[in-house]
């Protein structure tokens, strides 16, 4: 069967779990071997049984986007085994809810930390190969409350909007490299970190939604997939919504 990214080499964090795994799958699919990052190591040996059984090659590598020397340690360890890393997804994640008036520094932090500063820090230690290579992808997997902001929400809705700056900042400095940048803002997905809200909420949400549903984590990494493609090769610096509608914006 004809693949998309047949020899590419990818790395999706947050791997072990909803959005990342699917997208870690997805990629799998198209024929690139995926390097599967995230904390949780027993849960990424899932993820690469489950990758292997399809058919597919992955590597599990354990990594904390929050910390600088994980990262830098992680980073060298997937260029050590594979020689670079061309299709790289940023996707892990974090929230701590809480209004402005009563949120702790430290959960400001904590977000801030992991879900920018780490897309910064993670992309920084792997950008050289791609630039030697003239050829790279990278997809920031930001969110619908980084476009429309959200209440109880301003360390996260900072976090995925800061990502949509990188994005297209990072879009202008390496597109002479052949390395595209791009962002998808998910909307309401059905994963763990939505599993914990109550149905009166979930109820709310939905009235909210054009289509009328909740999406899923495989229709983000149909996103990601064809982001890391040939065919979307002359698209960077977009942010592409994935929201039934939640947010229609430029």
């Amino acid at each position: 069967m004809e693949t998309k990214l047949k020899g590419r080499i990818a790395l999706v964090t947050g791997a072990s779990q909803g959005i990342g795994r699917a997208c870690a799958l997805a990629l799998a699919e198209e024929g690139a071997t995926v390097a599967l990052a995230a904390r949780n190591e027993a849960k990424l040996a899932e993820v690469k049984a489950e990758i292997e059984a399809a058919g597919g090659v992955a590597e599990t590598f354990a990594l904390d986007v929050a910390s600088e020397e994980s990262i830098k340690a992680g980073a060298k360890a997937i260029v050590e085994r594979f020689g670079k890393v061309e299709i790289l997804v940023n996707n892990a994640g974090i929230t701590k809810d809480g209004l402005v008036m009563m949120m702790k520094k430290a959960d400001w932090d904590d977000v801030i930390n992991t879900n920018l500063t780490g897309t910064f820090l993670l992309t920084q230690a792997l950008i050289r190969p791609m630039m030697k290579n003239r050829w790279g992808r990278i997809i920031n997997i930001s969110s619908v409350v980084g476009r429309t902001g959200q209440a109880g929400q301003v360390n996260y809705a900072a976090s995925k909007a800061g990502m949509l700056g990188v994005t297209r900042s990072l879009a202008r400095e390496v597109a002479s490299r052949g390395i595209t940048v791009n962002a998808i803002a998910p909307g309401y997905i059905e994963t763990q970190m939505t599993a914990v809200l109550d149905d009166k909420v979930r109820a709310a949400m939905m009235t909210q939604i054009p289509l009328g549903r909740a999406g899923s984590d495989a229709e983000i990494a149909a996103s990601v997939v064809f982001l890391a493609s040939e065919g979307a090769g002359y698209i960077t610096g977009h942010v592409l919504d994935v929201n039934g509608g939640m947010f229609m914006g430029g």
